[in-house]
C-alpha cells in the first residue's frame, strides 16, 4: 500500500479499518541464498539494499524477538556525520546523505528532523580541537560551523554560559545533523525489504551456525535448520555471542547504555546539544520530552535496565549545562546492549569463514550509521569484497596496528 495524504483521508473516512500489514509474517523456507541474523536497523537495512541495489531476491532476516525491540528502538535518535578521521568522515557522511532521502525512498515517515547538532566546548584547547575537526569536515565537503559564545547564546539561550566549573565558550555545529524517530527506522526498512520479496521471520532465535568444510552452510534455530549460501551477522550487543557459535572470538565487550526521557514540556530546545566537559547529550522530542543520554554503565551485562549511579551521573551532566531543568520529572528510562570495540569503531567485513560476514562493534554510533551500514554490508555480501567506505572496518586492523581511534570510546578508553 502506498502511503499518501489521499490514502490517509480515504482510510479516515472508512474508520481506518482498511490498512494492510506493513510486512508479511512468513514461515521460513528450508534454504535461502542469503540469511541476515538480526532484525534491527542494520540487519533490515542490509536486506533492503541487497534487494534494491543488487537485485537479489531469495533473502531472509531472522530476528529472535520482534522488529524494533532491540537497540534500534532503544537509543537517543541522534544522527550526525561530524567526524574527523577519514574512514569515519566519509562513511558517516554517506549515512547522512541516505538519511536525507530515506523517507521518500521507502514511502514511510521516519520523522527525519535535521535540526542541527552542537558540541559545546569549554576551554581554549578544546576550541582548537573542535576547530581542527570542523576544518577536516569542511575539507571533506561536510557542513560545519564554529560558533562564538554570542552566536551560541542566540541559538540556545537556555544554556548556563557562566558556570564556574564548565564555562561555555562556544560550540561546533553541524546544521544537517539532527534526530530520527528510532522505531520508525526498522519499520520503514522492514516495509521496504518486504515489498522487494525479503522474508522477515520474527521470533526465530539462532542457536548455532553450521560450518562444513570451512564454509557456513546455514543456521540452527528454534524453528529448525535453515540453509544458506551466505550468512550475515548484525546483532549489536550479542555479536560476540553469535560469532562464538562459529568459533570466532572478537575484540568486543557488551555493555549497557542507558537513555532517558522527561515529562513533556513546552518547546525549550530546537537542536541537539552535547556537553563537552562530560558525556551528556540532549534533544527535545516532538511530544515535548527531553531525551538524554550519557556514559556506559561500566560493567559487562546483557541486561536492558541499567543502574542508579549512572542515572545520577547523566542527570548531573544535564544540570551542569542546563540547571533550569532541575525540577522536571523523569518519565522513563531504558537500556540498550552495546557491542563495544576497543578503538570505538565498527566492523563491516568478511570473516575467516567462507560465506560468513560480520557487522558489529558499533559502540555509541550504531543508530546514526544505520543506512550506510546496511548499504556497505549489502555491497560486501553481494560482491564478496568491501566497498571503499568500509574497507578499513576489518577485524584484523588490531593485529596490523591501524586502529580507527576517533575518540577511544571502547569499553576501557583510559588504557587505549
Amino acid at each position: 500500500m502506498h502511503y499518501s495524504a489521499l490514502s490517509l483521508l480515504w482510510q479516515g473516512l472508512k474508520g481506518h479499518k482498511g490498512w494492510g500489514r506493513m510486512w508479511r509474517d512468513p514461515e521460513p523456507k528450508s534454504e535461502y541464498d542469503i540469511i541476515i541474523i538480526g532484525g534491527g536497523g542494520h540487519g533490515l537495512a542490509t536486506a533492503y539494499y541487497l534487494a534494491k541495489e543488487h537485485g537479489l531476491k531469495n533473502i531472509a532476516v531472522v530476528e529472535k524477538g520482534y522488529i524494533g525491540g532491540g537497540n534500534v528502538g532503544r537509543n537517543t535518535t541522534i544522527i550526525r556525520s561530524n567526524y574527523m578521521l577519514s574512514p569515519n568522515t566519509h562513511f558517516y557522511e554517506k549515512s547522512m546523505q541516505l538519511w536525507e532521502g530515506l523517507e521518500r525512498e521507502f514511502n514511510f515517515n521516519a520523522m527525519v528532523s535535521q535540526r542541527g547538532i552542537i558540541n559545546l566546548y569549554h576551554s581554549d584547547a578544546q576550541r582548537d580541537a573542535f576547530a581542527r575537526r570542523g576544518n577536516a569536515m569542511r575539507l571533506a565537503g561536510i557542513d560545519a560551523e564554529l560558533l562564538s559564545p554570542e552566536e551560541l547564546k542566540e541559538r540556545v539561550p537556555i544554556l548556563d554560559f557562566d558556570n564556574a566549573r564548565f564555562p561555555i565558550e562556544g560550540g561546533l555545529c553541524q546544521p544537517r545533523g539532527g534526530t530520527v524517530r528510532h522505531d520508525a527506522v526498522p519499520w520503514g526498512y522492514a516495509r521496504g525489504a518486504d515489498s522487494r520479496g525479503v522474508d522477515i521471520i520474527q521470533n526465530c532465535e539462532v542457536t548455532n551456525i553450521r560450518i562444513e568444510g570451512g564454509r557456513a552452510v546455514g543456521i540452527d534455530t528454534n524453528r529448525g535448520f535453515i540453509g544458506a549460501r551466505k550468512i550475515g551477522m548484525a546483532v549489536a550487543g550479542h555479536t560476540s555471542h553469535i560469532a562464538a557459535m562459529a568459533g570466532i572470538e572478537l575484540p568486543v565487550e557488551s555493555h549497557v547504555l542507558q537513555a532517558f526521557v522527561s515529562e513533556g514540556i513546552k518547546p525549550l530546545l530546537d537542536t541537539v546539544v552535547t556537553f563537552g566537559a562530560g558525556h551528556f547529550y540532549v534533544s527535545q522530542s516532538d511530544k515535548g520530552g527531553l531525551v538524554f543520554g550519557g556514559d556506559l554503565d561500566g560493567y559487562n551485562s546483557y541486561a536492558q535496565r541499567g543502574n542508579l549511579p549512572m542515572m545520577g551521573h547523566v542527570m548531573a551532566g544535564g544540570m551542569a549545562i542546563m540547571p533550569s531543568i532541575g525540577r522536571i520529572r523523569m518519565l522513563r528510562q531504558w537500556g540498550g546492549i552495546m557491542d563495544m570495540s576497543f578503538d570505538g569503531s565498527p566492523f563491516i567485513c568478511k570473516t575467516g569463514i567462507d560465506g560468513l560476514y560480520l557487522n558489529g562493534g558499533w559502540c555509541y554510533g550504531g543508530f546514526k550509521a544505520t543506512p550506510a551500514s546496511g548499504w556497505c554490508f549489502a555491497h560486501t555480501i553481494a560482491r564478496d569484497e568491501p566497498h571503499a567506505l568500509n574497507a578499513g572496518f576489518t577485524i584484523d586492523r588490531f593485529k596490523q596496528g591501524r586502529m580507527i581511534d576517533e575518540k577511544g570510546v571502547g569499553p576501557n578508553p583510559w588504557i587505549q
